[in-house]
């Protein structure tokens, strides 16, 4: 695993804590299907949010959220599609939120969900 991946994994580790200690329940991780990965599926009470989790180490690029752009966003939206088509439950409303994990060195990690975020 390389150092990106391994930071990526990280941050998602941490994501999925953080929306837990939120409240909230993990539907799945790093679904995967022929057309690419949703981070984490997520039940929070009455809405199935479809999550995109982004790590940086530092600010040099921008935050970590603004790397998910409106290509990124389509794709994802599609890939809720076909997720949601696999499944059996009635699923009333969904959101897609991002998570940004901010990994500075020898410090804090700072975690920021922008629920409904596109």
């Amino acid at each position: 695993m390389t150092d990106k991946q391994a930071l990526g994994a990280y941050g998602e580790k941490l994501a999925a804590q953080y929306l837990c200690e939120a409240g909230m329940q993990i539907v799945a991780r790093n679904w995967r299907c022929r057309y690419g990965e949703l981070d984490l599926i997520v039940q929070d009470p009455s809405v199935t949010a479809f999550v995109e989790v982004k790590t940086r180490s530092g600010l040099g690029f921008g935050s970590p959220a603004e790397s998910v752009t409106f290509g990124k966003q389509q794709r994802i939206r599609r890939l809720a599609l076909l997720w949601l088509a696999e499944q059996d439950g009635p699923w009333r409303r969904i959101r897609f939120d991002v998570v940004s994990v901010l990994v500075p060195r020898g410090r804090k990690p700072v975690i920021d969900h922008l629920t409904g975020a596109f």
